[in-house]
């Protein structure tokens, strides 16, 4: 049985259920196709196994507001499918973001027995205190939502084929 993962000031943690099962949560996370569609609407694009590469690429607004193409990058640690996918995480935004360094995101996704799922996110933030401060920021239309936005975006998405925004 997995141990509960506890949250400090280097370390947040997201929780949510989805009604969905871990694959499709799996694809929705991993799949350039799926991601793409939700929160910050950047792609990601994964390597699934360890040492393999992680980015997101700026999509055509982020572009025009001056972003570099590619905007997070890491490295994939770990990738179970469907079930824990662990990688590092790089914001490419300014050369301050930059600077900041790595930091570490882990996806765990567990079928309960109620039929849905969870998923719970952990973003380990040592060292990288702009990062921990965005990263659990409310929603705003300047840019700002943060893991509970985009976990709720993902939900909505598969839940009911929409997202929160009508942007």
């Amino acid at each position: 049985m997995p141990t509960e993962p506890q949250a400090s000031m280097n370390t947040q943690v997201f929780e949510i259920y989805i009604k969905a099962s871990p694959q499709t949560i799996w694809d929705a996370i991993t799949s350039p196709e799926w991601n793409a569609k939700y929160g910050y609407k950047g792609p990601m694009h994964f390597e699934l196994r360890a040492g393999g590469k992680f980015q997101t690429r700026a999509n055509a607004d982020m572009q025009r507001m001056g972003l570099p193409e590619v905007i997070i990058d890491g490295e994939v640690l770990e990738s179970v499918p469907p079930r824990r996918l662990v990688h590092t995480y790089r914001w490419l935004f300014t050369e301050e973001s930059k600077a900041e360094g790595f930091t570490k995101v882990t996806y765990e996704i567990e079928q309960t027995p109620a039929g849905f799922s969870r998923l719970t996110v952990i973003h380990d933030l040592q060292g990288a205190p702009a990062m921990a401060q965005a990263v659990k920021s409310k929603f705003n239309l300047q840019g700002g939502g943060g893991w509970n936005w985009i976990l709720s975006d993902l939900k909505s998405l598969i839940e009911t084929g929409k997202i929160m925004s009508a942007a």
